[in-house]
């Protein structure tokens, strides 16, 4: 059985409508989705990481409590 793709980076900032800047900033304050890092420097992110990280994002609003 195959994995599925993990996205690009740009896929993801698509899909989360944030610009890289943002996405680097978080990042750095470890608040962003899990990445994988390529061996040629470019990241990717599996589909099970980034709707886990929706789904904390989506528990820390005021409306999920």
């Amino acid at each position: 059985m195959s994995r599925p793709p993990a996205l690009k980076l740009a896929e993801v900032l698509a899909e989360i409508r944030m610009s890289p800047s943002a996405f680097y900033r978080l990042r750095a304050r470890n608040q962003a989705p899990r990445m994988i890092k390529l061996p040629n420097g470019e990241l990717r992110c599996r589909r099970a990481d980034l709707d886990a990280w929706w789904q904390a994002c989506e528990r820390d609003t005021p409306e999920w409590r």
